[in-house]
């Protein structure tokens, strides 16, 4: 089942959440293949992850490129989203979430919800899902109460952390208010990107399970790309 947002606050809350799309990687495992241009279901591999993103809520969307970023951007249709260079690229995820995440300076987003280009099998049902627990957090109040609480909703969006879990195990999207945009960029090294960040703010993390509306497999062998249409 499809989880949608309902109600104004709902949609003005989720509409501060931009969605961030790490699409660099070269797929040295798939012998030297970019993801971004795996072909699924006769279109490069980055245009479904970014309809996802879109169909799922995120109007603002930012999709980080680095293997063969010409030929992306030559191949695939992203219209309307913000494309990020990331020359650092070959020295792993964490470069481009950093990369993803400088983009983010200066717009009005509260929110981020990153998302891989590599996991076909989460789509739009996963990511509705987790901005409807960040709109959750943010509008749970009485009408009533809603101008005695406007500068605590602000602060509070800027400190939310939200993850899919799939049977319990944390996964994508994962949701980061800007609170923790410096904390996140700062220990993003190598290809771990947020994990060890979220590690240390477990007790923070809103967990939603995702299991049962999307697979979180990752396209990373040769043997992987059987999953592919």
């Amino acid at each position: 089942m499809t989880t949608r947002r309902t109600g104004p606050d709902a949609e003005r809350v989720t509409g501060q959440v931009a969605g961030l799309l790490l699409a660099a990687g070269g797929g040295r495992r798939l012998g030297g293949r970019p993801k971004a241009l795996l072909t699924h279901r006769g279109r490069p591999l980055v245009e479904h992850a970014v309809r996802a993103l879109r169909a799922g809520g995120c109007e603002r969307v930012h999709v980080v490129l680095g293997a063969r970023a010409d030929d992306v951007r030559a191949r695939a249709e992203l219209p309307d989203c913000v494309l990020v260079d990331n020359p650092d690229w070959e020295r792993g995820m964490g470069s481009s979430l950093r990369a993803g995440l400088a983009s983010l300076a200066g717009t009005e987003a509260r929110a981020v919800l990153v998302l891989l280009v590599d996991q076909p099998g989460i789509g739009p049902q996963a990511v509705a899902r987790v901005l409807a627990a960040y709109a959750a957090r943010e509008t749970g109040y009485p009408r009533d109460a809603r101008s005695a609480r406007s500068a605590r909703e602000g602060q509070e969006a800027r400190n939310s952390l939200v993850s899919a879990t799939y049977a319990g195990v944390r996964g994508h999207p994962v949701l980061f208010g800007a609170a923790h945009w410096a904390g996140v960029a700062a220990a993003a090294t190598g290809d771990r990107g947020a994990r060890a960040y979220l590690k240390e703010h477990a007790d923070a993390v809103a967990l939603v399970e995702c299991g049962d509306v999307a697979e979180a497999y990752d396209i990373d062998t040769e043997e992987d790309l059987s999953r592919l249409g």
